[in-house]
C-alpha cells in the first residue's frame, strides 16, 4: 500500500498490545485444554443490509477488534495454540480491489496487514476453505463465539466435517469447542493504559456534548433538536458513532427509561433526562444528566435531584478494589429508600425494612451499573469482585409517575445522574465529571447560554 494512499483504519492500531492480547489468550486456550493443540477462531463480522443495495455501517466484532484491531468486515483470526501457549496468527481478509475501493475506501490487503498488525501471517479469504479445515487437523479443541450467527455457524460446521473427514485415515480432529466470549471476557475486564486513554478521550468528547446540550435547551424546542446537538459534536471531535441510541426524554418522556428523542416540545417546569454518549476507536463512553427545561429546578425537582445525587456519591464511595459488583447498588439503594420516605413518597418504616420490602422498585427498578468498554453494556462477570483497571457506570435514578398517591408537584419527574467509573488503587475515578452534577452548578451553566 502506498504511503499516499488513506488509511482504512478507523483510530489508532497498537499492533504489540494487541498481540499481547493474543499472547494472553493462548496461555489461557492451553489452560483449558489440557495444554492439547487448539485453533482459535475469530470473526470480525459482516456488513447488512439496510435495504436494497444500502448497507448499515459496519461495526466489528468487540472480540475480534480487541485482539487484532483490524477494522474491516468479512475478516478472520486464527489462532493456533500449542501446548505452552505457544501461537501462530493467521489473518484472512478481503483482498486489495482497486474497481471496488474506488466505491467503498480502501482495503488493507493481506501483504500490509502482516506487519501493521503483528501478525504471523496474512492470507487472502478465498484460501479460508483450504487452510482452515487443514489447520484444525490434528487439533484437539476450536475455541470459537458460540451462536455468533447463523452464517458463521454453518461456516464452521463445514471446516469441521472436512477436518474430520479424514479420521478413518487416522487424522485427529477437535472434539472439543470452548466459548471463545467467556476467555475473551475475563482479559477484557481489565483496561489496559491504551484503553483507558481511549475510554477518558471517549469521556471527555461525550462530556463537552452533555454541556453543550444543557445550553441549548430551552422551552419550546424539541427533543430531537437537542439529540443534534450531542451527536454533532460527537461527529466534530472525531468520535466514528454513539455508542447506544441516544436517550432524551423531556417531561412525562423523563420517566420511561430508554425513550428516544422525538418531535416533542419541551415546556417550562419540565424536567429533561439526557442518556447519551459517544463511541471512539470502538470504545464507549456512557453518561446521563438531567436538569430543567428552563434552567432552574423547582424545589420538589430538586429535592428528588438531591436524593439521587446523595445515592451516586454513595455508590461511588462503595466502589473500590475488592468490593463486590453489588456493592455500589446496595449502597444506592439505600440512600434512594430513606429519601423517598423523607420526600414522603413512600411510607416511613426503618430502613431495613423499607430496603427488604422492595418498596423503591416503584420508583427505581434497574439495576446501579454495568461494566463499560468495547460494549456499552460490556462483557465480564458479574459476580467477580471489582479490581483495578475495571470500569463500570454508577448511575441510581428515580422516576416518579403521576399517581393519586403522589402530590402532583412531583409528577413526570424522571431523573437519573450517570457517570463512568474506573476503578483505581485505592478507590474510583468519575471519569465522565467534566459536565456539572450540583443543582447549582447546572443552573449557573445554562444560565450563562440565555
Amino acid at each position: 500500500m502506498s504511503i499516499h494512499e488513506p488509511l482504512p483504519v478507523p483510530g489508532p492500531v497498537h499492533g504489540r498490545r494487541h498481540r499481547a492480547r493474543r499472547d494472553a489468550l493462548a496461555l489461557a486456550v492451553a489452560q483449558q485444554t489440557g495444554h492439547e493443540p487448539a485453533l482459535v477462531i475469530v470473526p470480525s463480522g459482516t456488513e447488512q443490509v439496510r435495504n436494497r443495495d444500502n448497507l448499515f455501517p459496519f461495526r466489528f466484532s468487540s472480540d475480534f477488534f480487541y485482539l487484532t484491531g483490524f477494522p474491516e468486515p468479512d475478516a478472520l483470526l486464527v489462532m493456533h495454540v500449542q501446548g505452552q501457549g505457544e501461537h501462530r496468527d493467521i489473518l484472512f481478509c478481503r483482498d486489495r480491489d482497486p474497481d471496488k475501493e474506488i466505491w467503498d475506501g480502501v482495503r488493507v490487503g493481506p501483504q500490509a496487514a502482516t506487519e501493521r498488525y503483528h501478525l504471523d501471517a496474512a492470507l487472502s479469504n478465498a484460501q479460508c476453505d483450504v487452510e482452515v479445515p487443514t489447520l484444525l487437523k490434528g487439533c484437539r479443541a476450536v475455541v470459537a463465539p458460540w451462536a455468533h450467527s447463523d452464517e458463521f455457524d454453518s461456516t464452521l460446521r463445514r471446516w469441521m466435517g472436512t477436518a474430520r473427514s479424514g479420521a478413518r485415515a487416522g487424522v485427529i480432529a477437535p472434539s472439543r469447542q470452548i466459548d471463545l466470549g467467556e476467555l475473551v471476557a475475563e482479559q477484557r475486564l481489565i483496561k489496559d493504559s491504551d484503553e483507558q486513554g481511549t475510554m477518558r478521550r471517549a469521556a471527555k468528547i461525550s462530556a463537552e456534548a452533555h454541556c453543550l446540550a444543557m445550553r441549548a435547551t430551552r422551552p419550546g424546542r424539541a427533543e430531537h433538536e437537542i439529540e443534534a446537538v450531542l451527536l454533532a459534536h460527537f461527529r466534530s471531535k472525531g468520535a466514528q458513532s454513539v455508542a447506544y441510541g441516544s436517550i432524551v426524554a423531556g417531561g412525562p418522556h423523563s420517566c420511561i427509561l430508554h425513550h428516544r428523542a422525538g418531535p416533542r416540545v419541551m415546556q417550562a417546569h419540565e424536567m429533561l433526562l439526557i442518556d447519551a454518549g459517544c463511541e471512539l476507536d470502538g470504545y464507549a463512553s456512557d453518561i446521563t444528566r438531567s436538569f430543567p427545561v428552563d434552567g432552574r429546578f423547582t424545589p420538589e425537582q430538586r429535592a428528588a435531584y438531591e436524593v439521587v445525587l446523595a445515592a451516586q456519591n454513595a455508590a461511588a464511595e462503595a466502589t473500590r478494589p475488592g468490593a463486590a459488583f453489588s456493592a455500589p447498588h446496595d449502597a444506592a439503594v439505600r440512600v434512594l429508600t430513606q429519601g423517598l420516605m423523607d420526600l414522603k413518597l413512600l411510607p416511613r418504616q426503618s430502613l431495613d425494612e423499607a430496603v427488604s420490602s422492595g418498596a423503591f422498585k416503584r420508583f427505581y427498578m434497574h439495576r446501579t451499573g454495568h461494566w463499560l468498554g468495547l460494549d456499552v453494556h460490556d462483557v465480564g462477570d458479574y459476580t467477580r469482585p471489582l479490581q483495578e483497571g475495571m470500569v463500570l457506570t454508577l448511575e441510581p435514578g428515580l422516576y416518579i409517575r403521576p399517581a393519586e398517591d403522589i402530590p402532583e408537584a412531583y409528577w413526570n419527574i424522571g431523573i437519573r445522574i450517570e457517570d463512568d467509573a474506573l476503578v483505581t488503587h485505592n478507590g474510583c475515578e468519575l471519569i465522565t465529571r467534566d459536565v456539572p452534577v450540583e443543582p447549582a452548578e447546572i443552573e449557573s451553566l445554562m444560565r450563562e447560554a440565555q
